[in-house]
């Protein structure tokens, strides 16, 4: 493996965090590589088949209008009022 390049910080649930951890030990894993594993299977999955937009979805109802600058009740409105 090369050297890390970047550092993902996510916040998770106890229970969450006793699942990863669970599952990892199950795989002899360490609970960062275990992740690591699953969410890049999962990004080539998603990338190799992207999920289609549904009309009305979020990302299609934010899609020109949200930007980083907004706050989360900015987004949120607009998610409503769509």
């Amino acid at each position: 493996m090369t050297a890390t390049a970047d550092r993902l910080d996510l916040r998770l649930s106890v229970e969450d965090k006793n699942r990863l951890r669970r599952a990892a030990e199950l795989k002899g894993m360490a609970v960062a590589a275990f992740v690591r594993e699953a969410a890049l299977h999962e990004a080539e999955t998603t990338i190799a088949r992207p999920p289609k937009a549904r009309r009305g979805s979020l990302a299609a109802r934010l899609r020109g209008r949200a930007t980083a600058r907004m706050s989360t009740d900015e987004i949120m409105r607009l998610t409503r009022g769509a």
